[in-house]
């Protein structure tokens, strides 16, 4: 096996069980740790992982992003602490917009029930958890549904959306960094958030820390957009602060 062959086998493996571990990696392609700390230090620069301390996990962009199934089985409890404190951000918000994703969805469900609230939302899983909720009225935008994310995208979800003033979205991402902005793998699902971004009088930015400095395909907001980013204690304070200059408060959970 040759060396793009290898890091072809190792971005492979990143893929499919979502982080890989220097040592294994060495003792399944019987090569050295140095050897393979290179081979992710070369993976990271053309921007297709993230280097951690003793491994790495795969960066979506537009040629590979994690489904919903698996995202719902990843850092789920600092994802559960930054929806809740998502939430709190509500305020006297009355029409809210929750993107797609499992995070957006946890924010869903710490939503307060004891009072009316509009949820306009392209997740079909957003719906859903939110469908029974007696004092929530539920707008579900209609379009293409990407089965990976069971989320609309396409004009019918954008014009549908353009159509509404928003108080308060809730918004993910793939990736955010601070000279990039936000970013998304696919164009049709990068429409429907720059759409939330114009639509919303207020924007708040949920994402665990591995989305930070991460970066995809397509761009549809600035970190400057947002009134608040919502992450949990793995990112660094000194970061958190770099990200704060730029205007958004950035919570750490």
């Amino acid at each position: 096996m040759d060396t793009e062959e290898r890091r072809r086998g190792i971005l492979d493996a990143a893929r499919q069980d979502g982080s890989v571990d220097v040592n294994r990696l060495a003792a399944r392609f019987r090569v050295a740790k140095e050897t393979v700390r290179r081979d992710l230090r070369v993976l990271e620069e053309h921007g297709l992982v993230r280097r951690t301390h003793g491994g790495a996990y795969p960066v979506e962009s537009a040629g590979f992003e994690t489904t919903l199934a698996v995202r719902t089985t990843r850092h789920v409890p600092q994802k559960s602490r930054i929806a809740a404190a998502a939430a709190e951000l509500l305020g006297d918000a009355e029409t809210v917009f929750v993107d797609e994703g499992f995070t957006p969805q946890l924010v869903a469900e710490a939503l307060p029930r004891d009072r009316p609230l509009t949820v306009v939302t392209a997740s079909l899983a957003v719906a859903t958890v939110l469908a029974d909720a007696e004092k929530i009225a539920v707008l579900l935008l209609g379009g293409r549904v990407r089965g990976s994310t069971m989320a609309t995208v396409d004009h019918w979800a954008t014009r549908m959306l353009a159509g509404f003033v928003i108080d308060l979205a809730y918004v993910g991402a793939n990736g955010i960094s601070r000279e990039y902005g936000l970013t998304t793998p696919d164009p049709a699902v990068g429409e429907v958030k720059a759409q939330a971004m114009r639509s919303a009088r207020r924007r708040v930015f949920v994402g665990i820390h591995t989305k930070f400095g991460a970066v995809s395909f397509c761009r549809f907001a600035d970190v400057g957009d947002f009134e608040a980013i919502v992450t949990d204690m793995g990112l660094p304070s000194a970061e958190s602060q770099r990200y704060s200059l730029l205007g958004p408060q950035v919570i750490r959970v």
